[in-house]
């Protein structure tokens, strides 16, 4: 029990999605006279959805609040007691306290914890290289980084912008600066963009994005970010070329932010992110718990730790976290690796295990591509769709879906998502009875084409 009230204290750090939502679940299990909640946030905001940053850039969200879920003054209201433009220095494990520093005053305290919440989240990985921190190159993972980049386009000049990396981010970020007017050049150093993919349906995002006048450049390394006599950012080199650029964007992925929990001596996965059991806690850790992008997860059609930082998993996090603190009792199970997003009118969306995942943990599977439309085809408004399945051999479990079309494509791998989760085979999934009228699906839906035929597929091996 904290020394001064009688009463048990929470410290939370990080006051985005998981670290809020586990605070504010703790908070209604427990009133503050049995339960004292302070919280830490370094930057400007809580609360926010920063998947939501590429579309306030690219001026289909008009507002930046509009992406704040709850403010500081709200959290307040409710007897958090949240600190913002404070940062967590240190964490005593033994002597369950954690020293934190005033960002703008620099001074330093010491707060003690009953019961602990890190939720540090993530950060961008900035390449190791010459220009990488440069005016005019912004990573894009927190409001505080959105506002820098819409202040940089505000102030250039120029309207070229070059984006390094095609993962979500970065093919989100593309299309967002397509729509500001900027000429936008893509370098990735993989075969094709959205490395979440196979190649193979990577390739039609690739042929959507060159559709939108975004220059594809794929299989190149960036060696350089050059800079001008002012600093600032002016080309992006790789080994044989030069891309001027007046903005830069670095797309190239995020990892777990938990230099703190490492130096703390807390456990960490493979992949840098803290080990947490089914209930959140840090392994071998009975008071401290841990959420969103700074933990691994467990994927259940791998079986395998995954680092999967997505905002619906922070805020499923935070819950159970908050449950469980509360005295309650909750548990995440794990993921099944679903994920959709879109480039203008195209969707793309996957779930489970890609060919490569699935030979890294030695599965041995049938693969199967269908084309289908989105609609009747005789419907108006019938879009062509690609579903590519990934079924076990001699099993026939789904092990994973891949689909990229126009609309009504992304939210179909819902479908998927479910079945994974429910262990099903691609010959149960045929009898799924899905919702049809012609303005909807086909009569079989594309899910169900690939599933038939997958399900032919493994009974031929």
């Amino acid at each position: 029990m904290s020394m001064d009230s009688g009463r048990e204290r929470l410290v939370v750090i990080g006051g985005d999605a998981a670290g809020m939502s586990a605070a504010s679940q703790a908070r209604r299990l427990r009133g503050p006279d049995e339960l004292e909640i302070v919280a830490f946030e370094r930057g400007h905001f809580s609360s926010y959805s920063a998947c939501g940053i590429p579309y306030w850039v690219g001026g289909d969200v008009a507002e930046r609040d509009q992406l704040i879920a709850r403010s500081p003054a709200e959290h307040r209201a409710r007897d958090i007691d949240l600190r913002m433009r404070t940062e967590v220095t240190e964490i005593d494990v033994a002597g369950k306290r954690v020293r934190a520093r005033d960002v703008d005053s620099g001074a330093e305290s010491w707060t003690s914890y009953d019961k602990l919440v890190i939720g540090t989240g993530a950060r961008p990985i900035r390449p190791d290289m010459p220009g990488a921190d440069a005016p005019g190159v912004h990573g894009v993972q927190t409001l505080d980084d959105g506002q820098a980049l819409l202040d940089t386009l505000g102030r250039t000049r120029g309207r070229r912008a070059v984006v390094v990396g095609a993962g979500y981010i970065g093919v989100e970020m593309a299309e967002a600066l397509i729509n500001r007017g900027y000429e936008v050049t893509v370098v990735n150093r993989g075969s094709e963009p959205m490395s979440t993919l196979d190649p193979d349906m990577g390739r039609l995002v690739h042929k959507a994005m060159e559709g939108l006048g975004i220059t594809m450049v794929d299989d190149t390394e960036v060696t350089e970010l050059l800079t001008g006599e002012d600093g600032r950012v002016r080309a992006v080199a790789t080994e044989d070329a030069e891309y001027p650029a007046d903005v830069v964007i670095l797309g190239i992925g995020v990892r777990p932010e938990t230099r703190l929990a490492e130096a703390a001596g807390l456990p960490l996965g493979r992949h840098g992110g803290l080990l947490t059991d089914l209930a959140m806690r840090v392994r071998g850790h009975e008071d401290i718990w841990a959420g969103g992008d700074c933990v691994e997860v467990l994927n259940l059609v791998s079986g395998q730790e995954q680092y999967v930082p997505l905002g619906t998993h922070a805020n499923k996090h935070g819950q159970v976290i908050g449950t469980n603190v509360g005295g309650g009792y909750a548990t995440f199970p794990g993921v099944v690796g679903t994920a959709v997003s879109k480039v203008c009118d195209l969707e793309i969306a996957r779930t489970g295990l890609r060919e490569k995942d699935a030979l890294r943990v030695g599965l041995r599977f049938e693969t199967v591509t269908i084309e289908s439309t989105s609609r009747a085809g005789y419907y108006p408004g019938a879009s062509p769709m690609t579903v590519k399945m990934l079924a076990e051999s001699r099993t026939g479990r789904l092990l994973g879906v891949q689909i990229v079309g126009r609309e009504g494509a992304g939210k179909r791998v819902d479908i998927a998502a479910v079945a994974l989760t429910a262990h099903m085979t691609v010959e149960q999934m045929t009898a799924l009875d899905l919702g049809y009228a012609p303005p909807f699906s086909p009569v079989w839906d594309p899910v169900l084409v690939a599933a038939r035929k997958a399900t032919a597929k493994v009974r031929a091996s």
